[in-house]
Parts: structure tokens; sequence; C-alpha cells
């Protein structure tokens, strides 16, 4: 029997009596935790797929020890800049000794507890639309007081620009009628 567990925000298979390290968890060594974030369960060849989770499903397990894991070295180089940088990283771990995947489980007061704060959560951003619909009311009032009118200059750079274009457009008309008049002596002669 094996179970994919959701444990501080990562996914892992589970069997009995396996250690695995995974991110620190809240509680002294020695002491028991309990995972109800089941992804999917495989009992002796039946399947069982949650969506999200698989109801009634519990992984038990006890934390072994806190501990960190081995040093990660992380080195930055540009080469012919003269840059580098060298920095280390040690992530805090927790050991934990999976004890039982128990099926048939109902939800604990302290999971029920914690959907019932989703549900609140969830229900204050209708409370913020509610508000935030009297809110224009608001400004609208606080707009009918007169705004001083700013002025702004126009830029000179702009009317300097333009002229050299209307030159321009008028000089390849020019050069347009230079070869007629001299088609036109060409003729004359």
């Amino acid at each position: 029997m094996y179970a994919i567990v959701e444990i501080a925000g990562q996914q892992f298979k589970v069997e009995k009596e396996q250690e695995i390290f995974v991110h620190r968890l809240q509680g002294d060594a020695g002491s028991a935790v309990e995972f109800d974030d089941v992804m999917l369960l495989d009992n002796e060849g039946t399947v069982s797929v949650g969506t999200p989770t698989v109801d009634g499903v519990q992984v038990k397990a006890k934390i072994v020890e806190h501990m960190r894991a081995d040093k990660v070295t992380v080195f930055h180089k540009k080469r012919r800049k003269g840059y580098q940088k060298q920095n280390g990283h040690r992530q805090y771990m927790s050991k934990i000794l999976i004890e039982d995947i128990l099926t048939g489980v109902k939800k604990t007061a302290k999971a029920a507890s914690e959907k019932k704060e989703e549900v609140k959560a969830e229900a204050k951003p209708e409370v913020k639309a509610a508000k935030a619909k009297e809110a224009p009311k608001a400004k609208a009032e606080t707009k009918e007081a007169p705004k001083k009118e700013v002025k702004k200059a126009a830029p000179k750079a702009k009317a300097k620009t333009a002229k050299p274009k209307a030159e321009a457009k008028a000089k390849p008309a020019a050069k347009k009628a230079a070869p007629k008049a001299k088609e036109e002596k060409k003729d004359d002669q």
C-alpha cells in the first residue's frame, strides 16, 4: 500500500515504515503529525485518485529529527569581466517516519475549522465588492469640486520639425520639374 501525499507544499510517494526528508515542519522531534492531503491511494492494486484529494484517507507520521540539508554552493561568474560571486545555502529539513496510512477516517475538527476559515475568506471578497460599488458614489461627490486647470506649453521642437518636412516635399517636386524643363529644351533644338 502506498499513497501520494502533499507535505509542506511538495508531493511525496510514501509507504508504511518509510523515512523521508521534507521541508521543516512545526513541532518538536518525536511529535506525531497527520496529513489529510492525500492525492492518490494504491491499496493492493485498487487505485483511488482524488479530485483533488481522496476523502477518508490520512497519513500518520512522526518527526524523527530536525536538521539541515547538505550545503549547496551557488557560484556566479561572468568571464573576462572580473565578476564572480559565491554563496552557500543549507535548507532546513525535517526527517519524518511514516507510521501508517489509514483509510475510512473522518475529517478531524481541526480540518473542519480550517475549511470554515476558507469559506469565511471566500466571503470577504464579496463584502469588498459591495463596498467597492458604494465607493464610486463617494468619488462622484468629490469630483464635483472645481479643479485648477493647468495649461501645457506646446513644445517648440514640433514646429521646427514640421517646416523641414514641408520643404522636403517641395524639393522633390522641383527636381521633377527640372528634368521636364531639360527635355523641353532638347525638343526645341
